[in-house]
């Protein structure tokens, strides 16, 4: 009897503490849409099965991809590393930064312009010199700068996902579900850094339309497209592009022929969302390990959507065994590839193969 009173007090002193202690987040509530079914564009398939997988078992979490004037590719690894794939295939540890390499994109000069989760925005000459470009705004630092593009005007644009929580922690943003997210402006030609929209839930992909007179920046966590306007009509307003999405969309891109490809890392989770009408239960869960917090389904996810937000068609891997985990999407010389957060390679898949894109081969 004795080792059982034992045995609960000590339960109890443990329940106590987790309790009492404090959590690492302050979350708020939030009723997501209910999400819609996916039928007609939206309607599964399995053309991600499709895809050839370059440096396959060579990399691991190839984010985002882009491609040079030789085809030769580059991508932002886990460990910190850019690499580079050749048209032939092989693999070459590039340069490593020091931090995470996320989005990049080549400006016309040829340097590559990296967002860097833990260094802030980066230009890397030819020659591998690194410089930072920018790593605050407003005087509030960057904790988790995301994605980038860049405007026919030379101007860059990017975003800082959360200034509260660093890259390792995005589920502690999910589950606080307060906007922590900007989208920023960087001008080569001053060195200044501008904040153009900020309050955003988790700013992530940005896609500056061809003919620079907007832009797109993806806000994750409310399932939704956010158009800002450079110039054009309103310049400096914003206004929802495409909402109640089925997943969380993350990496943007606009093709020549002005689609746009949004990759989802998984599709909406019903348990995120119950969970998000109860704020409490979220400060708790917080608490715990990762393992006990909602887990992204394996699934493969594209979607390309014409200037109005409207679906033309959409790419799936359903068991998400082929590709899965999707966060970027670039289209390249006819082809789209496909980068992942956690996966161990880059998809590549002829827009020839895609129903009703066959003729679009100049990208």
């Amino acid at each position: 009897m004795k080792w059982l009173l034992g045995a609960l007090l000590i339960g109890f002193l443990v329940l106590g503490g987790f309790l009492l202690s404090p959590s690492p987040i302050n979350s708020q509530s939030w009723n997501a849409p209910s999400p819609q079914p996916l039928t007609g564009n939206l309607a599964p398939n399995e053309r991600l099965r499709l895809a050839d997988l370059l440096a396959r078992g060579e990399v691991y979490g190839p984010e985002d991809t882009t491609v040079d004037d030789d085809g030769i590719l580059y991508t932002g690894t886990q460990d910190g590393w850019i690499v580079r794939v050749s048209p032939d295939g092989q693999m070459e540890k590039w340069l490593e930064t020091g931090g995470r390499p996320l989005g990049m994109v080549f400006d016309r000069h040829g340097n590559l312009i990296v967002a860097d989760a833990w260094k802030g925005l980066l230009s890397i000459a030819p020659d591998k010199t690194v410089t930072v470009l920018t790593r605050e705004a407003e005087g509030l630092p960057f904790r988790f700068t995301d994605d980038v593009d860049i405007a026919p005007d030379g101007r860059i644009y990017f975003t800082d996902a959360s200034s509260q929580f660093r890259q390792p922690e995005y589920r502690l943003d999910l589950l606080e579900m307060r906007p922590h997210g900007r989208l920023l402006r960087y001008d080569p030609a001053t060195g200044k850094t501008e904040v153009l929209l900020n309050n955003l839930h988790f700013a992530n992909g940005v896609a500056v339309s061809p003919d620079g007179e907007y832009l797109l920046v993806n806000e994750t966590w409310k399932y939704r497209i956010l158009k800002y306007w450079i110039g054009g009509r309103y310049p400096g307003q914003a206004e929802v592009f495409a909402d109640n999405l089925p997943g969380f969309p993350d990496n943007l891109a606009v093709d020549h022929e002005g689609r746009y490809w949004v990759a989802f890392p998984t599709l909406r989770n019903a348990q995120v969302d119950a969970l998000h009408r109860q704020p409490w239960l979220k400060d708790l869960l917080a608490k715990l390990p990762d393992y006990f917090k909602p887990k992204p389904q394996e699934y493969g996810l594209v979607v390309a959507m014409d200037e109005n937000g409207g679906v033309i068609t959409s790419l799936h891997d359903t068991k998400g065994t082929h590709l899965q985990e999707i966060t970027s999407v670039n289209p390249h010389d006819g082809h789209l590839y496909f980068g992942s957060l956690h996966n161990d390679r880059i998809g590549r898949l002829a827009l020839s193969a895609i129903p009703g894109l066959g003729d679009s081969n100049n990208e």
